[in-house]
């Protein structure tokens, strides 16, 4: 009879399958690292590319001009008014920004507003190669650029669910807030070294006008990106009020607005830093202004968890409570570390938030208004951070530090919930309950 061959013995040893407990740790890692499969998507991962080198960039810029416009006026008000020049034009251009986004190629919009961005910077390294010494100059073009600011802005927060599938937009978003977060630990550190080189405000203004360079090219190589549905055909406020009429209808959005809001004015910290390192911590003022952006960051790092939950109205206000509650508790500690390490506990669950606010904001919205409805989130997120500081300085100057600091942030607290409660539609939100209309998506 013929035999039936043997298999060779083999030198590896048997196969031992994998421990639960191990099986489900390594599970549980990977489901709570970021996610990126958004980076699959060409287009997109262009977008972040270009994106995340801007931030940097903006940042740099960010801390050379009003280091540049005390250098030059030895006054702190000529620094304040840095913040108003940029005030208005934000207001205008991005509610207007978000009407011509819902009217035209959200590309060519995109891509004209990077570039008068891009202009604007190559002018303020002009002024200071040229050694022009003149605030009011620079004033200018931080309103200029605050406006192209705001119609970019508007155009690519409406661009991000047209080029992504709509289950990975949150993923999207917490990939752009983590990269904006990183800017802002980054930037910083790089302008302080720019800076301090000889001729250092020609080397920061030149290195944000390259990293700006790769922004050009993203905005550059994207698709067509026309809005779908009814096109605005009525010119002057009507598209404005049209937008916002219809986020006074649906109080998902209203109250995604406003919880935003109240942590913004009631819970921004960051203008009493100074006196609080001064007075509380003697020193340290750095570190307080780096913890939110850095608990941000590590928040990103572990964020996959985020695109899973399906109430996201809750999660919203929650992570907003989160953010009161710790923002409150470090205003009432005399130890630096405990109140950096708070202030990062705050600036996870702002990231939280952001990426929540962001996706409720995109995806509920129909493409036809979702310019509209980015230039008002514009306004909101850029605009609330100042109304915040207008609102700590003068509140501290009348009750004291820890009234303006941890009274105003529990009261942030008690309102977000109890409004989040009474709003029964935005408490009880679930994504998977809405049919957003569904775009082609592009590569």
């Amino acid at each position: 009879m013929p035999r039936t061959p043997q298999t060779p013995p083999s030198d590896r040893p048997p196969s031992v399958a994998p421990h639960p407990l191990k099986t489900r740790v390594t599970s549980g890692l990977r489901g709570a690292a970021l996610d990126i499969r958004p980076l699959a998507h060409p287009v997109f991962r262009r977008l972040l590319i270009g994106q995340s080198a801007a931030y940097i960039g903006t940042m740099v810029t960010g801390v050379t001009i009003p280091v540049q416009v005390y250098a030059l006026s030895r006054s702190s008000l000529s620094v304040g008014l840095t913040g108003l020049a940029g005030l208005v034009p934000l207001v205008v251009f991005g509610l207007y920004g978000g009407v011509v986004a819902d009217r035209f190629d959200r590309r060519v919009l995109y891509l004209a507003s990077a570039f008068v961005t891009w202009g604007t910077t190559l002018a303020l390294l002009f002024q200071a190669v040229a050694a022009l010494r003149s605030v009011p100059l620079i004033l200018v073009l931080v309103a200029v650029q605050a406006g192209a600011f705001a119609m970019s802005s508007a155009a690519r927060g409406a661009i991000i669910p047209r080029v992504v599938p709509t289950h990975l937009v949150p993923a999207a978003n917490t990939l752009y807030f983590t990269a904006g977060n990183v800017g802002q630990v980054v930037g910083p550190l790089v302008a302080g070294a720019l800076i301090s080189l000889p001729n250092g405000y020609c080397w920061a203004y030149g290195a944000d006008a390259l990293l700006f360079s790769l922004l050009l090219y993203s905005a550059f190589r994207l698709p067509p990106v026309k809005p779908t549905g009814t096109p605005i055909r009525a010119g002057g406020l009507r598209p404005v009020l049209d937008g916002l009429r219809f986020i006074a209808a649906a109080p998902v959005l209203w109250m995604s607005f406003a919880v935003d809001i109240a942590a913004m004015t009631l819970a921004m910290p960051t203008a009493l830093f100074p006196e609080a390192a001064e007075l509380r911590f003697h020193g340290g003022a750095g570190l307080l202004y780096s913890a939110i952006a850095i608990g941000s960051v590590t928040a990103g790092l572990f964020s996959g968890w985020i695109g899973r939950v399906r109430r996201q109205g809750r999660a919203l206000a929650l992570a907003v409570a989160v953010w009161s509650a710790a923002v409150t508790l470090a205003g009432t500690v005399h130890h630096l570390l405990a109140a950096v390490l708070l202030l990062a506990a705050a600036g996870a669950a702002d990231l939280v938030s952001a990426v929540y606010r962001q996706t409720i904001l995109q995806t509920y919205t129909p493409d036809a208004l979702r310019g509209r409805m980015q230039g008002v989130f514009t306004v909101v997120v850029a605009g609330g951070p100042r109304l915040g500081d207008l609102r700590a300085g003068a509140m501290a100057s009348v009750t004291g530090l820890g009234l303006a600091w941890s009274g105003s942030s529990l009261l942030c607290l008690v309102l977000v919930l109890g409004g989040a409660l009474l709003v029964r539609p935005f408490w009880h939100y679930d994504v998977t309950s809405t049919h957003p209309d569904h775009m082609t998506r592009q590569s």
